[in-house]
Formats: structure tokens, C-alpha cells, sequence
């Protein structure tokens, strides 16, 4: 039995902030602001599994009320997530996620994030997919007001 889940999350940019994607720490002037060290691409990662799972989302799981979770590395998160899904039966298959905003350049960053996210997701880094694109000066994102991720996730039964 195959489930297959999306996620989806957005954090503003800010001055005095990191930026973490993709559970990596990307050099830039601005960070992401959030209640965690908002890492957008793991948090939309987060939602994809818990919904292929049903089992809610992240802020169900990590309420940003919780000052336990305040300052949390979303590493940590997702490898929560892996466990809770895992309690249920299921196993992530295999994971595909895009990044959009409009700086800085994450390609040289993708073998990293890989490296980083398949032992946490407990699979090959073949089976997991990071992407990014811009939003064509845009919106928010185009402003570089903000960064948004997607994330789609396949579970099986474990």
C-alpha cells in the first residue's frame, strides 16, 4: 500500500536571521523569520508526510504556542515526524521538494541537502529530490520578501 502526501510552507525574510533549507545553513544577508528556525522546505516536508500518513500537520505536532519548539531545529522535527508516521506502519519511499525565492542560488547546495535529509527520512539520497526555482520577481517572493517550499512525499507500509 503506497500513500502519497504535499506539503507546502512559507516564512517571511528577515534581517538578524539564518537561512536554513533543506536543513542546511545557506549564507545571505536576510533569514527566515518563524517560531522554529524556519526551515520552510523541512516544514513543507513535514506536512507532506504527516498528510500522506492523515495524521494532520505540523503545527498539530509543533504548535508554535509550545516554547518547547521555540528556536527548534527542524531537523529534529522531521526526524519526529519519521518516528510518528513510523508508529503508524508507514516508511518514506521517496520525497520530492522545490524551493522558491529569488536569492541566493541553492543548486551548489543540493548535494548537501540531500546528504543531510536522507538518513533523517531513513532512505538513499536517490530518493530524495530537491529543486528551486524563482517566482520571476513576483509577488512576496519576487520582492524577497519571503521564501516559500513544496514538498511531496510517497510513504509505503513499513
Amino acid at each position: 500500500m503506497v500513500r502519497v502526501g504535499f506539503g507546502f510552507d512559507v516564512h517571511r525574510l528577515v534581517e538578524g536571521r539564518e537561512l536554513w533549507l533543506g536543513g542546511v545553513l545557506i549564507p545571505h544577508t536576510v533569514g527566515a523569520l518563524g517560531h522554529s528556525d524556519a526551515d520552510v522546505l523541512l516544514h513543507a516536508l513535514c506536512d507532506a508526510l504527516l498528510g500522506a500518513a492523515a495524521l494532520g500537520d505540523i503545527g498539530q505536532h509543533f504548535p508554535d504556542t509550545d516554547m518547547r519548539w521555540k528556536g527548534a531545529d527542524s531537523k529534529v522535527l522531521l526526524r519526529e515526524v519519521v518516528r510518528i508516521i513510523g508508529e503508524h506502519g508507514w516508511k518514506v519511499g521517496n520525497v520530492d521538494c522545490t524551493l522558491i525565492l529569488e536569492r541566493p542560488k541553492i543548486m551548489p547546495h543540493v548535494s548537501a541537502m540531500r546528504a543531510v535529509l536522507a538518513p533523517l527520512l531513513g532512505v538513499d539520497q536517490d530518493a530524495v529530490s530537491i529543486k528551486a526555482t524563482t517566482n520571476e520577481k513576483m509577488g512576496f517572493v519576487g520582492r524577497e520578501e519571503g521564501v516559500a517550499a513544496h514538498a511531496v512525499a510517497l510513504i509505503t507500509r513499513a
